[in-house]
């Protein structure tokens, strides 16, 4: 078992930045995919980007070339990193690790507002 704690979220103004983290532990050393999901109000969950064990990453069309996603294994901890953020990223953002079983956060809010 897995467990994720998502950290680094909170009010940013349009066109600012934020970096979220999520610390795992657990039986960490059975994780091959790490990723960041969003959900917001009234919307379903959806993927924002994944990083796997050999590195490759993917984003959604929403976000790329505006987030970055990275992973440092000796803190295991994955990271969201989150420029020109923009109002319809305002979501809670959920950290997500598959390791036979899928694991969650508990979620961090992000909101994007003047």
């Amino acid at each position: 078992q897995v467990q994720l704690v998502e950290s680094g979220g909170g009010l940013v103004q349009p066109g600012g930045s934020l970096r979220l983290s999520c610390a795992a532990s657990g039986s960490i050393f059975s994780i091959n995919l790490m990723g960041w999901y969003r959900q917001a109000p009234g919307k379903q969950r959806e993927l924002v980007a994944l990083i796997r064990n050999n590195g490759f990453t993917n984003y959604a069309d929403s976000v790329k070339g505006r987030f970055t996603i990275s992973r440092e294994y000796a803190k295991n901890t994955v990271y969201l990193q989150m420029n020109s953020l923009k109002p319809e990223d305002t979501a809670v953002y959920y950290c997500n690790a598959h390791s036979g079983v899928i694991s969650w956060g508990q979620g961090t809010q992000v909101t994007v507002s003047s």
